[in-house]
């Protein structure tokens, strides 16, 4: 269930989740899942985080889906995991948002 928090109007705002897909300096692929994705990115520039990053340096995030539950976050993260190289390049190139950052 996502985390629930209080707005100015005292209404629920649900946490979303986000599966994000980086490209690495090697041009491999990692993916993850958060509630922040910059700041999440920031992480991982800085060293922080999957041993993955810090060996292999990521370049930009290239792929990011939503999602209201945490469940379904890891869910899709696996599903991503499992596809071969030229498939997460496919999955980048469709997506909406593209952050050089």
């Amino acid at each position: 269930m996502p985390h629930e928090t209080k707005n100015k109007n005292s209404e629920p705002e649900k946490q979303s989740y986000y599966v994000y897909l980086l490209l690495c300096d090697d041009d491999s692929y990692y993916t993850g899942y958060t509630k922040n994705v910059q700041s999440r990115l920031e992480r991982h520039r800085k060293g922080h985080g999957a041993r993955y990053t810090r060996m292999r340096r990521p370049k930009r995030v290239v792929y990011v889906e939503e999602f209201r539950t945490r469940n379904a976050a890891t869910k899709r993260e696996r599903q991503i995991k499992m596809l071969s190289h030229k498939e997460k390049q496919e999955l980048a190139s469709h997506n909406k948002y593209c952050a050089e950052r």
